[in-house]
């Protein structure tokens, strides 16, 4: 009888493309025949999967560190913040190791130096697809690491590098396997989703009996023929993303485009040096939905960047009661350390004034948001079900994403699973929300 396997306590933070790194380290973890647990009291390490981004995840992160030594001892760092050890070795010391984002190699070499794995075959039996720390019917498909972009505001290629686009064989199969293995919704990420395959000059790879190109069009195509939901994400708003909208008016990917804008001021999006032809975005928002009247477009955007003047401010809210777009939310800018926006000699906006346009920004979404949805009582829509109830579940239409998008609230008089696709006639709806009964 072997003795009790190994046991590791994770903690994952960040965004979803963080997420993924951690899926990969807890797969390669239950290969070796680690067992997970989520007390750090008893476990045999701590694995922190960190977030460097802004200063607020710095903190969260590194709170999180302490935690995990007062409560073990034994902590292993990597992720985002990982890349600049510095600040972690300065506030902990006793950090067993630190490496950086998709490090997976060093995270491993610091496990076994901490933890011995004791390979048992009973333990050792991994799904072909993985472990996923999302529910059953839905996961992320990351397409590339980094970023070519040098939006000022952003560290992110200083922590992830230059984009690295997977080929796009090896992306068709993972999302092939994930979907045998019972997935409804693909959700594609990266950190510049619709730079995809530049890198890699477009280059031709095997799946299955035919060669497929890493270009973006391509491989939403090539996804959107594996029968999930497909949904795109951190799409930047390159000429080319105007290929994808047929495709999603033919129903081979959903109509949805995460684009995060940023800002709609010239002068903003300038000092930003944000990519994209974004001078016409509002012409192009139409023809989208002439194309595809159906699309639901989300985005993020920053108030309170360094010299945003008022007129500034007065542009953006002007841009997004024109745009009308479905989901959108905001952030307060901060200066994170290393990001080119703190060298820009611009005046920074005091806090007060932040909170002041942070607030009108979002009272202006909302009632754009609600008037969006108020659009869509008496209609029949397509609901993935997220979390079953007795006679109410709760579910997402096509124009939703899992955690960050609004629900739909689905009564219905038989039983609903998790990752069922059901037709809901809508009743009713709020600012975020849709209500309805399966039919």
């Amino acid at each position: 009888m072997s003795s009790a396997a190994p046991r590791i306590s994770f903690v994952s933070l960040g965004c979803p493309k963080a997420l993924v790194d951690s899926e990969r380290i807890i797969t390669r973890l239950r290969a070796e025949g680690y067992e997970l647990t989520k007390n750090h009291e008893g476990a045999d390490a701590v694995i922190v999967n960190t977030c460097g981004f802004l200063d607020s995840a710095k903190a969260e992160s590194l709170d999180a560190i302490g935690k995990a030594l007062s409560e073990n001892g034994k902590v292993i760092v990597t992720g985002c913040m990982g890349a600049e050890p510095e600040q972690i070795r300065e506030a902990y010391p006793a950090v067993a190791s630190i490496t950086g984002p998709q490090a997976y190699e060093s995270v491993m070499k610091a496990v076994h130096e901490a933890v011995p794995p004791k390979h048992d075959p009973f333990l050792d039996l991994v799904p072909e697809q993985g472990i996923r720390l999302t529910p059953r019917h839905y996961a992320y498909l990351k397409i590339s690491e980094g970023c070519n972009n040098r939006c000022t505001f952003c560290i992110i290629p200083k922590l992830r590098g230059d984009l690295v686009s997977r080929p796009a064989g090896d992306v068709l199969r993972e999302a092939e396997k994930l979907v045998g293995a019972g997935v409804k919704e693909l959700l594609v990420i990266s950190q510049d989703t619709s730079a995809y395959g530049v890198d890699l000059k477009y280059a031709e790879s095997a799946f299955k009996d035919k060669m497929v190109r890493a270009k973006f069009v391509d491989l939403a195509r090539d996804l959107g023929s594996l029968g999930a939901w497909v949904r795109l994400h951190y799409v930047y708003p390159y000429p080319h993303v105007d290929d994808v909208i047929p495709l999603m008016a033919e129903g081979i990917v959903l109509p949805y485009l995460d684009i995060p804008f940023q800002h709609a001021s010239p002068s903003v999006l300038k000092a930003m040096k944000r990519p994209g032809n974004q001078e016409k975005t509002i012409d192009r928002i139409k023809a989208w939905r002439q194309i595809c009247p159906d699309l639901t477009l989300r985005s993020t955007f920053i108030v309170g960047f360094p010299g945003e003047t008022e007129e500034d401010f007065d542009y953006l809210l002007d841009w997004l009661k024109e745009a009308k777009l479905d989901r959108v939310g905001a952030f307060k800018y901060e200066p994170v350390k290393g990001a080119s926006s703190n060298d820009l000699g611009l005046p920074q906006v005091p806090d007060e004034v932040k909170q002041s346009r942070y607030d009108r920004f979002m009272a202006t979404q909302q009632a754009i948001s609600t008037a969006r949805l108020k659009t869509r009582v008496g209609q029949r829509i397509k609901v993935i079900i997220d979390e079953p109830g007795p006679t109410v579940s709760r579910g997402r239409s096509q124009g939703d994403a899992p955690e960050i998008d609004g629900s739909v609230h689905v009564g219905s008089r038989r039983p609903l699973r998790a990752g069922d696709i059901v037709t809901v006639k809508i009743e009713r709806a709020d600012a975020y929300d849709l209500f309805g009964m399966a039919v």
